[in-house]
């Protein structure tokens, strides 16, 4: 392992940001340290600069990433790696470039945190404590529904905002749903979901929809199909719901409440091994498993519904 052979590099490569680049002494000492912080770690690698490959840069990031290292730093690095490697090559001193074809830091996506089994079903049951009181209110069945639908359907707020009446096949425990870039598709949703629409549909919404109908212009009139309306008939907004949500709990989101849709579909897994369900996985199968037995097809949708 060439040791000073790596120092000699580095050395020459300042002379060349310095003299030829222009760069101040601060921009420089700052390449200096992350290709320093490189060499330390081919050092552990038994390589040095000069015989680096892309498995090695590829590494490097990954060991940022684990240590916690933000995208942007990270980004700087590989930015820093990618001038020193380019300098290397029109020197003649390597023939070929480590870090062609390496991935932006910057494209790092952290996929957010889910809520726990009991947060969510603290948010859930509390909507319906207030939904199932003798005097609920209109507003009190529609925010049970769409919390419902929000972690069994695993939708986006944008999709609850523009699902209308005629998107729902209750009996068939689905939902036709209109995603990012207008694409249609068929979302199944549990026993749960299922009930709170029906009771919203039935002692809710039409209240609610009494007052869009005292409006006129054909626009408001269009907006009276829409699923989810305010107490004054008009479509709910994006940033009402994430509202609601965060009064349920202030760390959730509805973000958050999707992803965990995700995590805890391992229901399904748990119910095909063979094993018995837990607790939290059967009040999660309730909620999120169709009325009728769950039997995958083409693309992971049940057979009747492809």
């Amino acid at each position: 392992m060439d040791v000073q052979g790596n120092l000699s590099i580095l050395k020459d490569y300042r002379a060349y940001l310095r003299v030829e680049k222009g760069l101040r002494p601060l921009t420089c000492e700052a390449y200096d340290s992350d290709l320093k912080t490189f060499s330390e770690f081919l050092e552990t690698r038994q390589g040095v600069l000069k015989n680096a490959t892309q498995q090695d840069v590829a590494a490097f990031l990954e060991h940022l990433r684990a240590h916690s290292i933000d995208s942007r730093s990270a980004a700087r690095k590989l930015s820093c790696l990618r001038g020193f490697y380019k300098w290397l090559l029109l020197d003649k001193r390597i023939h070929h470039d480590p870090t062609v074809n390496i991935e932006s830091p910057k494209a790092w996506k952290v996929l957010p945190k889910s809520l726990a089994e009991p947060e969510v079903a603290e948010i859930l049951d509390r909507a319906g404590i207030m939904a199932s009181h003798p005097q609920a209110r209109a507003t009190d069945l529609r925010d049970r529904a769409i919390l419902e639908l929000l972690y069994a359907g695993g939708l986006r707020v944008s999709e609850i905002t523009a699902l209308s009446t005629g998107d729902l096949a209750l009996d068939a425990g689905r939902i036709q749903v209109r995603g990012k870039g207008d694409k249609e598709r068929i979302v199944p949703i549990g026993k749960t979901a299922v009930e709170a629409l029906e009771i919203y549909l039935r002692e809710g919404r039409p209240h609610l929809a009494r007052i869009s109908t005292k409006r006129k212009t054909a626009a408001r009139r269009q907006d009276a199909t829409r699923l989810f309306l305010s107490i004054r008939g008009m479509p709910l907004t994006r940033q009402w719901i994430w509202h609601m949500v965060k009064t349920g709990n202030d760390t959730a989101s509805p973000h958050r409440l999707r992803h965990s849709c995700a995590t805890h579909i391992d229901y399904l897994v748990v119910g095909s091994s063979g094993s018995p369900p837990s607790a939290g996985a059967a009040r999660r199968a309730t909620r999120m498993r169709p009325p009728e037995p769950y039997h995958p097809g083409a693309g992971g949708q049940p057979a009747r519904w492809r």
